[in-house]
């Protein structure tokens, strides 16, 4: 492992922490826990979903944000409860992380997840017709590619796993993600330092453009809300996405969090604690 990853596990462990301290988990959703969706010992699944509402409920996937070395469902379990009390049944789940496990072993356990979803729709109430996705930084790359796999056939090619019929959410949400590493060669060097970890051969050229998941978009592209935030390191990323989209014809919003009083960080919803005081404001 690199000192790079080595100290954003370190860092992004502190900063959770101290982010989550003192969030207890709420009595109104009901917690479906460790749930095995692969072969992997972590290839976990949490399933939650509001106690009080008993029908058929829209579904949403979180794809978990660590630089691609980081994290797992328990430091996104706070943040998917706070979604589902808002009716919705959410699907949080931990990946394999790089340095032991290359990329694209976090898009493989993607697809497997949306295949156990296929599988499992009635087994929770889920509502087959709305089925939406978020992912945060490294998580919305996962997605974006995860999209642009069941959107090109020719880009499904250079995997070895692939999604059940195809299968898009209806809509995704990408948050203060990367999607053009070409832009990242040139800009944030501690991105291009943790791709000597990720990718299989530490980054060649051709790698960096098999990943920029933005090359690989095609007509098809489900639905996109795009955030990012003025304190963001990933921000560049966002606009040439949004162009992207736009040119495929793919509905799609751009929204950037902060103005000149003040600034705003790279996934600054997930504290939720400051979260919804923010959104209010510049909404």
């Amino acid at each position: 492992m690199s000192y790079t990853s080595f100290m954003m596990r370190v860092m992004c462990t502190i900063n959770d922490n101290k982010r989550d301290k003192g969030l207890v988990f709420p009595e109104d959703v009901t917690r479906f826990e460790n749930i095995s969706y692969g072969r992997d010992k972590m290839n976990v699944l949490d399933v939650y979903r509001p106690k009080a509402i008993d029908t058929k409920l829209p579904v949403i996937v979180s794809v978990h944000g660590g630089g691609w070395v980081y994290g797992d469902k328990k430091r996104y379990r706070h943040y998917c409860l706070d979604l589902a009390k808002r009716g919705f049944i959410v699907v949080n789940f931990t990946y394999r992380l790089a340095p032991k496990h290359k990329y694209p072993a976090h898009l493989e356990d993607t697809v497997l997840v949306f295949n156990w979803i296929q599988k499992n729709i009635k087994n929770y109430g889920m509502d087959e017709n709305n089925i939406f996705a978020l992912g945060d930084s490294a998580g919305a790359h996962i997605l974006s590619a995860y999209c642009a796999l069941c959107t090109n056939a020719e880009y499904a090619k250079s995997y070895s796993v692939v999604p059940d019929n195809n299968f898009l959410p209806k809509a995704v949400a990408l948050n203060c993600g990367v999607y053009d590493m070409e832009l990242v060669q040139h800009g944030d060097s501690s991105t291009m330092a943790l791709m000597k970890d990720v990718l299989p051969e530490g980054g060649k050229e051709d790698e960096i453009r098999w990943v920029s998941s933005i090359l690989h978009m095609k007509e098809g592209f489900p639905p996109a809300y795009i955030m990012t935030s003025n304190g963001d390191f990933l921000r560049e990323q966002a606009q040439p996405l949004k162009e992207k989209l736009e040119a495929l014809g793919t509905p799609c919003v751009l929204k950037v969090y902060g103005d000149e009083t003040e600034e705003l960080g790279h996934v600054f919803h997930l504290d939720l604690y400051e979260c919804p005081q923010v959104c209010t404001k510049y909404h």
